[in-house]
C-alpha cells in the first residue's frame, strides 16, 4: 500500500482516541513531517510531551520498543511507552524528544554535524554484543543462517515474500540504470570476503529523517526507526552517511569518514581493509536505493541515485594510506 493509498483518520478522531487512551485532555497535537510507513502526530498530556505514530504496519513499532535497550547517555533512543492497535491501524506511542533533523545542517555546521554524528557512531560501537549473536538481533527466526555478508547480499535480492517486491523487473526497464546495477552487484560480491563478521549496532537508515540534533547542531537528541537495524560491520553507517552527502551539504562537510578514522576508541584491526569495506557498502546502499526508488515510482530519485553510484564504482575506495597500505590481507579482484 503506497503512502497516498494508507488511510489516515482525522485529527479530530486521533484526538477523541488519545483522550480516552490517556483519560486526560490532550493539547497542542499536530502532524509531525517525515516517515514513509507511518503518520506521526505530536501532542502533551500534562507537563508530558508524546508523538503517535500509526501505521497499517506493526513491525517497526515492536521493533523501536525493542530497541529501547541500547539506549544510554550518548544514544539517546526515544522511549515507546505503548504499542497496540487503534483507529483501524497500528499505533505507538514513544516520549517526545526536540530537536531538528540533522540533513538541515548547513556546510557551515559541518564540524558541529561531523562531532555529533562521531560521539552517535561511538556510542553505538559501544553497545555490547557477542560474536554469537544474530544479525537480525530483533527477529532470531529472520536471522537463521543468515550472517553478515549474507545479509548484505541478501538486499540485492527481490524477494517475492517481501513487502517492497518487484523492483527488479522494474530496473531492467531502463537498460542504462540495470547496467549500473549489475556491475555494482558483481563488485559487491567481489568485495564481500574483506567484510568482517563483526556484531556492531548497526542503525542501517540513519538520515533519512532519523536522526534529531541540537539546535547549534552539535548533539544528537533523538535516533529512532530501528526497523532497518542489524548487527554488523560500524562501517555500514558511515558509508550511510559519506554515500548520501551530496543531499546534504551539512553531512558532507562533517567528513565523517576520515573523523572515523582517527575515533580514539578504533584499532588498526578494527580498521583493517577499511576503505575496501566502506566502498563495499556505498555500492550495496546505492544499489539496495536503485531498487527502492523502483518500487516507490520515483523516477527522480531513482536517477540521481544512478548518478551516484556510477560515481562511486568509477571512485573506488576512499584514500587511507596508514592502514590500507601494501600488507593489505585482501585484494579484490578486478
Amino acid at each position: 500500500m503506497s503512502k497516498e493509498q494508507r488511510p489516515v483518520p482525522s485529527i479530530e478522531q486521533i484526538a477523541v482516541w488519545l483522550a480516552s487512551r490517556h483519560d486526560a485532555e490532550v493539547r497542542d497535537l499536530v502532524p509531525l513531517t517525515g516517515g514513509f510507513w507511518s503518520s506521526a502526530y505530536a501532542y502533551r498530556v500534562g507537563a508530558d510531551e508524546f508523538v503517535l505514530r500509526l501505521s497499517d504496519m506493526s513491525e517497526g513499532f515492536a521493533i523501536d520498543r525493542a530497541a529501547m535497550r541500547f539506549a544510554g547517555p550518548n544514544l539517546p533512543i526515544p522511549a515507546v511507552v505503548d504499542v497496540g492497535k487503534a483507529l483501524g491501524l497500528n499505533y505507538a506511542i514513544s516520549e517526545r524528544h526536540h530537536g531538528r533533523f540533522i540533513e538541515t545542517a548547513s556546510t557551515e555546521e559541518g564540524g558541529a554535524v561531523g562531532s555529533a554524528l562521531s560521539t552517535l557512531l561511538a556510542a553505538m560501537r559501544a553497545v555490547p554484543t557477542t560474536p554469537s549473536d544474530r544479525v537480525n538481533w530483533h527477529d532470531p527466526q529472520a536471522s537463521v543462517g543468515v550472517d553478515w555478508r549474507s545479509w548484505l547480499s541478501n538486499g540485492l535480492v527481490d524477494n517475492p515474500d517481501a513487502r517492497v517486491s518487484g523492483w527488479r523487473d522494474k530496473l531492467a526497464q531502463d537498460s542504462h540504470i540495470d547496467d549500473v546495477f549489475k556491475t555494482a552487484e558483481s563488485r559487491i560480491h567481489e568485495l564481500l570476503p574483506a567484510c568482517p563478521e563483526r556484531r556492531d549496532l548497526v542503525h542501517g537508515d540513519l538520515l533519512h529523517q532519523n536522526v534529531l540534533v541540537s539546535d547549534d547542531a552539535s548533539q544528537a537528541t533523538a535516533i529512532f526507526s530501528w526497523k532497518c537495524s542489524a548487527l554488523g560491520d560500524f562501517l555500514y553507517d558511515v558509508a550511510w552517511c559519506t554515500f548520501w552527502s551530496d543531499w546534504h551539504p551539512g553531512i558532507a562537510a562533517a567528513d565523517i569518514w576520515n573523523r572515523t578514522l582517527a575515533a580514539s576508541d578504533l584499532t588498526e584491526n578494527d580498521l583493517l581493509n577499511a576503505s575496501i569495506r566502506h566502498h563495499c557498502y556505498e555500492l550495496q546502499i546505492g544499489a539496495t536505493h536503485l531498487g527502492w526508488h523502483a518500487w516507490t515510482g520515483d523516477q527522480k530519485e531513482l536517477e540521481a541515485v544512478a548518478v551516484a553510484l556510477a560515481r562511486t564504482l568509477e571512485k573506488g575506495p576512499l584514500a587511507m594510506p596508514q592502514v590500507d597500505s601494501g600488507d593489505s590481507t585482501f585484494t579484490p579482484t578486478r
